[in-house]
C-alpha cells in the first residue's frame, strides 16, 4: 500500500498518478485533498504518518514545487523525503538514499512524467552496502536532534 497525498495544486497530478500506477497494480491510500484548498503540512503529516506506521510501505506527496511537502516531510522522525523532477533522482533516491518518500511539484512536471518517476521509485530497491553506512549516519543525526 502506496499512501499518497497532495494540495490544492496537485489534485490533477495524483489523480493521474494514482490512475496510471493501479493499472500496474500498486495499491494507493489517499490521503487527501480531493481539491478543497488546505494547507500542505497537514497532509505531508497525514502521508508521512502512514509510512512510520508502517500502514503503507511508501508514500508521495504533491503541491506546487514540491519544496514544502519535502521540508515538511523531512522534519517527521523515520522519513527521508526526496523531491524529484527526473528518473535519474527518483532511482538513485532509492537505490543510494532509501528514501521512503517521493515528492513532485505539479507546477514543475506533467503528469506524464511523475507516473514515470513515481513507478520508478516504488519499483527500485534500496542497494545497502556502503549506501546503509550513510542511512545510519542520517539517522544517528536525526536522533540526536
Amino acid at each position: 500500500m502506496i499512501a499518497i497525498g497532495c494540495d490544492h495544486a496537485g489534485v490533477e497530478m495524483k489523480k493521474a498518478v494514482i490512475s496510471a500506477l493501479s493499472e500496474k497494480g500498486f495499491e494507493f491510500k489517499d490521503m487527501g485533498t480531493d481539491g478543497q484548498p488546505c494547507d500542505y503540512p497537514v497532509i505531508a503529516k497525514a502521508v508521512c504518518e502512514e509510512v512510520t506506521s508502517g500502514k503503507c510501505e511508501k508514500g508521495i506527496l504533491i503541491c506546487g514545487t514540491g519544496i514544502g511537502m519535502s521540508i515538511t516531510a523531512n522534519k517527521i522522525k523515520g522519513i527521508r523525503a526526496s523531491l524529484c523532477s527526473d528518473s535519474f533522482s527518483a532511482k538513485y533516491t532509492r537505490l543510494h538514499n532509501d528514501a521512503n518518500v517521493m515528492c513532485m511539484g505539479a507546477r514543475v512536471i506533467g503528469n506524464g512524467l511523475a507516473s514515470e518517476l513515481a513507478e520508478i521509485f516504488l519499483t527500485t530497491g534500496f542497494e545497502g552496502g556502503r549506501h546503509q553506512r550513510r542511512i545510519d549516519l542520517i539517522t544517528e543525526i536525526e536522533n540526536s536532534n
